[in-house]
């Protein structure tokens, strides 16, 4: 054996176990870095709350919709890349981050009322919707009651009823640390620190009655649409996603390898490819 090498393969023995007992990325959360700096800031009053929104690059608007109990700075893997090609506006759901605590009773369908507040403020009479899990349900709510406001549509781990949830078990690590991160940044973030709590109270009403869009509604959508989602999601089922690619006109299924309910953390560099080659507009000069 060459000299040296002994040694070499000896330590390559001793870490095989290690590997062996690796988890799969779909198991693990790597978390997001810290937010780019935003070019613009505010809050809209929708007289029952103060929504948040931060706006990043120039170009085609596009509005970046966070999951449950997080906050716009969850999008950081993406705002980096697309800010390089359009205006992004990254918000706040109500309850939510930097938003303010409303007594209203929280639904799908008020928080799109918000993102069309945001709109309105901004002046923007369309953008594209990206949407996560909960933000993919105010996305879909979006298209089909305000389809004009919505020119493209990216919708990520959301599903249209109770057929395409999972069944509730033990929470996974990944969703463990996820609310875990969630917590330290509403500490972070809220200016109401310590209700917590309240948010997460708000919020179970709208996990446990499943979201219920009918087929009917989505057919009845115009804009063009990615219906997309992990292969290993912990919460929703996979074949859901899959009908509602085919129930939406003008829409194509795009699923994640390798990933779960958080794909654009475990991901990135997937999840941003579908979303680039989605939002940029085919040139129509020849080659």
């Amino acid at each position: 054996m060459i000299p040296g090498m002994a040694r070499w393969f000896t330590l390559l023995l001793a870490c095989l176990p290690s590997f062996a007992h690796a988890k799969p990325r779909w198991e693990q959360l790597p978390l997001p870095p810290e937010m780019p700096a935003a070019a613009t800031f505010g809050f809209v009053d929708v007289k029952d709350a103060k929504i948040y929104y931060a706006t990043y690059g120039k170009g085609d608007p596009v509005i970046l919709l966070h999951g449950g109990l997080g906050n716009a700075d969850h999008w950081s893997f993406q705002v980096a890349e697309l800010a390089t090609k359009f205006r992004v506006i990254a918000i706040d759901s109500r309850n939510q981050g930097r938003s303010t605590f409303s007594k209203a009773k929280v639904t799908y369908h008020l928080m799109a009322a918000d993102v069309l507040a945001v709109m309105d403020e901004l002046k923007l009479t369309s953008a594209s919707i990206v949407g996560w899990s909960d933000g993919g349900e105010v996305g879909l709510d979006l298209a089909i009651n305000n389809p004009a406001r919505v020119a493209k549509l990216f919708v990520y781990g959301a599903n249209y009823n109770s057929e395409g949830s999972k069944q509730r078990g033990k929470p996974s690590a990944s969703f463990t640390a996820y609310s875990a991160k969630c917590r330290a940044d509403f500490a972070k973030l809220s200016k109401t620190p310590k209700i917590y709590d309240a948010v997460v109270d708000s919020l179970i009403p709208l996990w446990r009655n499943a979201t219920a869009f009918t087929k009917e509604q989505l057919r009845s959508i115009k804009a063009p649409t990615v219906v997309s989602d992990g292969d290993h999601d912990e919460i929703i089922e996979l074949a859901q996603i899959k009908e509602m690619s085919k129930l939406i006109p003008n829409a194509r299924l795009v699923v994640f390898e390798n990933t779960s309910h958080f794909a654009l953390w475990q991901d990135p560099t997937a999840f941003n490819k579908a979303l680039l080659e989605f939002l940029t507009p085919v040139s129509l000069d020849p080659p």
